[in-house]
This record gives structure tokens, sequence and C-alpha cells, in this order.
């Protein structure tokens, strides 16, 4: 299981770093690698087949629907409020970010921390976008890493 993880984190980090210029391209990519691993967590037998299917879809959709949208200035404004909310942000209190210049905007609420195999501390948060009027949420967990730094691992 731990090695399907890191694939999967490789395989995306390499298809990101190929399609930064297509930003709907790379949220599809994205989101369906992170919808099929999250699906990969449930159901068992040819169930979780199915749930990797579904996930997968899901979140190409909703990946590609937020990464058409978002430039990188949004995703830079995004990255530094998460850094912020996992940090040092207050469990159930939103971390916002805005864009003035599109009018883009978001927040991140952290959850408790909690330690993974007794040596990751690891957050759970739910991101919010607003985007044209159109809002979307995503859930997802990070982990700090040895260097400081906290990597999304769903």
């Amino acid at each position: 299981m731990k090695f399907s993880r890191i694939a999967v984190v490789l395989i995306l980090v390499t298809v990101v770093s190929a399609c930064q210029a297509n930003k709907q391209t790379g949220g599809t990519l994205i989101g369906a690698g992170a919808g099929a691993l999250l699906g990969s967590q449930l159901g068992s037998g040819r169930g979780k087949l199915a749930m990797v299917a579904l996930g997968a879809l899901g979140g190409a959709w909703l990946g590609s629907e937020i990464g058409k949208s978002m430039d990188e200035a949004d995703r830079a404004r995004a990255a530094r409020a998460q850094t912020a909310a996992l940090e040092t942000g207050r469990s159930g209190t939103p971390v916002a970010w805005r864009n003035p210049d599109n009018g883009h905007s978001g927040q991140i609420t952290p959850r408790p921390s909690y330690t993974r195999a007794s040596v990751e501390t690891c957050r759970e948060y739910e991101h919010e976008v607003t985007i044209d009027g159109r809002r979307e949420t995503m859930k997802g967990t990070a982990c700090r890493q040895r260097d400081g730094s906290w990597q999304t691992i769903n």
C-alpha cells in the first residue's frame, strides 16, 4: 500500500511538471490521481476497483473545473494560506486568501493535528475556493516532512 502511494505521488509530480503550462489538464490529472487514491481507501474486492474508478472520475472533473480557472497568482496565494493554516492555524478557524486582480478567493480550515505512524504530524483540512461566483470545496490531509514543509498526502 505504501509503495502504491509513493508511485502515485511520483506520477503526479511528473505530470504536473509536464503540464504546468496547461492549468486545466494539470488540474484534471491531479484531481484524477487524488480521487483514485481516495477511492482506493474505500470498498473491498471488486467494490474497491469501482471506488478507485469513481474517485478518479470525480477528482478529474473537480480538478479540471478548478484548474482551468486558477492562475499562478491564485495558486501561490492559496499555497501560502494553506501553509499558514497547517502551521499555525487554530482548528476550525479559516485562513483566507484573495487575489485582488481577478477576485478569486478561498479559505483553508485546518482540523486538529495528529501523529501518524508515531513519526509524522498530520492535519486534515478543507479548502473552499470561489472562482467567478462558483464555490468548490476540497478536503485533504497534509503531513509535516522532516524538512519542516507540509506535503499533501490525499
